[in-house]
């Protein structure tokens, strides 16, 4: 099917069709749908690919996430994933399992989709990319990791906020035993939370003990750091996760020792994902703004196939403690 046979059965030209089709110039309501009936009738599915080869001008966006898996890249794809299609664009997702050799994989793939923008929402970085997306003239958002560039923004949050923010509410809680599950602490913006409890543990001169796990990132990864800390003879109070997604899996190691929370352990996550506030007890976490992230995403790129007017810069966020039942005060002695 052809964009003729459109046009002849909606009894208009080609060019009119091809205004419909994409949202381009003043097209009468009644002769729109005249088009789209005859696009149904017909079965017509335009070629977005070789469109915006002719047109010169793509309506696809890419995102790069490290873990799909992970509600928190899931709910920032969503967003961006919602807004763009509100505006006419698609969305197409790459995720890399925080392997630096996937993300250059898979950013070249993007370059060779010849996408319209590209947001990397990634821990990983590879340095070389830097230049290489810098010279590749697309509007590029960067979540985290990388800098500013002619054709770059970068969206970072400031962890260790509310990492501190997190420690100090739990010290005044009584809590002077308190341990941090992570993952991936060779990463940046990872080890940033590990370096922000670490570093609110020295201001304690001693008073607090502390430890930390390490295991994938993951509800079983959580499980399994949270089973190294309780078999290493280490007795946790307050166990700090790098992100709720581990902290769903050390809820569950801790039930299933019989220890209660947070009578017996208090747990907190990162990030506010949506199943936090239904698990049982529902966790207290600290809040990212994802909705947000993404909206300001998709903003950054559109904008920057225009303007410059985005590029070069980096916004700031700072993350809110949210409180909920999973923390209590510590248990006595």
């Amino acid at each position: 099917m052809t964009l003729e046979e459109v046009a002849r059965r909606a009894g208009v030209s080609t060019a009119t069709v091809s205004r419909v089709l994409n949202n381009a110039g003043v097209v009468k309501e009644s002769t729109r749908r005249k088009v789209l009936e005859a696009c149904r009738e017909l079965r017509y599915h335009p070629n977005l690919h070789a469109r915006s080869l002719a047109g010169g001008k793509s309506r696809t966006l890419g995102m790069i996430v490290s873990n799909i898996q992970n509600p928190f890249f899931l709910d920032i794809f969503c967003s961006l994933e919602s807004v763009a299609f509100q505006h006419n664009y698609e969305v197409v997702v790459e995720h890399t399992d925080y392997r630096p050799s996937r993300l250059v994989a898979a950013v070249r793939s993007m370059l060779g989709r010849r996408v319209a923008g590209l947001a990397v929402i990634v821990s990983e970085m590879e340095p070389s990319l830097i230049d290489e997306l810098s010279a590749s003239n697309i509007p590029v958002v960067f979540y985290d990791v990388g800098h500013p560039a002619r054709n770059i923004t970068n969206i970072r949050v400031r962890y260790e906020k509310g990492m501190q923010r997190t420690v100090e509410y739990l010290y005044s809680l009584g809590h002077r035993r308190m341990a941090f599950v992570g993952h991936h602490a060779g990463l940046d913006p990872l080890h940033e939370r590990l370096r922000a409890f670490l570093d609110t543990m020295g201001r304690y001169c001693g008073e607090v003990r502390y430890t930390s796990a390490v295991s994938s990132d993951s509800p079983a990864g959580g499980r399994q750091a949270a089973h190294q800390l309780l078999a290493s003879g280490f007795e946790p109070t307050a166990i700090l996760c790098v992100n709720d997604f581990m902290a769903l899996g050390v809820l569950r190691e801790l039930r299933e020792r019989g220890l209660s929370v947070p009578g017996d352990v208090s747990v907190t996550g990162f990030d506010n994902i949506g199943i936090s506030e239904f698990t049982c007890p529902a966790l207290t976490t600290v809040n990212i703004p994802r909705r947000r992230i993404g909206e300001m995403a998709f903003e950054i790129l559109v904008q920057g196939q225009t303007a410059t007017a985005n590029a070069d810069r980096e916004i700031l966020i700072d993350p809110e403690l949210v409180v909920r039942e999973s923390t209590g005060p510590a248990p006595e002695a």
